[in-house]
């Protein structure tokens, strides 16, 4: 008899043991029914109508120099001369230039004057690069530079040999001789740009 008892408890025990886990089961269940039914009904249509609209998206704006690399990117370099402002240019001058070493003594320019005037590109400025610049300079029997051609500018495009015309363009000092006589002189001129 005992052993009957003993077994009659066990399988009481087992019983409620099962209602208990069937009893959360079903209430776990009920509980996660009901949150997502009020999930449900909290979204409203209406309330996506009155939700202020979000705000419109700024455009990306590209960097300055990702803009120059594009800009300044060509197959053929242009042909870039600059030309004194009021004089008169004509494909057939009478005044001949005359090469570096054909003269006495090369023109002599205020490098002074040429350095503060010089601007440093500001886009190469703002990327920290340095730059070199050959120039070829027209300079007349009155000592005043009447062209600059850009022969050489390393790297291309961050706007050195620019600088470096507009620095000379129009300057004026002590012309070229040749046996004692002014001359008309071409002449190449090198010019670095560093930062300091």
């Amino acid at each position: 008899m005992n052993e009957k008892l003993v077994r009659i408890i066990i399988l009481l025990i087992t019983a409620a043991l099962h209602i208990v886990v069937i009893f959360f089961i079903v209430f776990e269940t009920q509980t996660f029914l009901h949150e997502a039914s009020e999930n449900a009904r909290v979204m409203k249509l209406v309330d996506l109508e009155e939700l202020p609209p979000p705000p419109p998206a700024e455009p990306e704006i590209p960097k300055v120099e990702e803009i120059a690399e594009v800009m300044i990117e060509t197959d053929v370099a242009p042909i870039q001369e600059v030309v004194a402002a009021g004089s008169i240019v004509s494909s057939n001058e009478a005044e001949e230039f005359l090469p570096a070493h054909l003269v006495s003594t090369t023109p002599q320019l205020d490098e002074e004057a040429i350095i503060a005037d010089m601007l440093y590109p500001p886009i190469a400025l703002r990327s920290g690069i340095e730059g070199r610049v050959i120039l070829e300079l027209f300079v007349d029997r009155s000592g005043t530079v009447q062209r600059v051609t850009i022969i050489r500018e390393v790297p291309e495009g961050r706007g050195f040999g620019e600088a470096a015309s507009r620095a000379f363009m129009g300057r004026k000092g002590f012309p070229a001789t040749a046996n004692g006589v002014p001359v008309s002189c071409r002449y190449r001129y090198p010019v670095s740009f560093t930062i300091k």
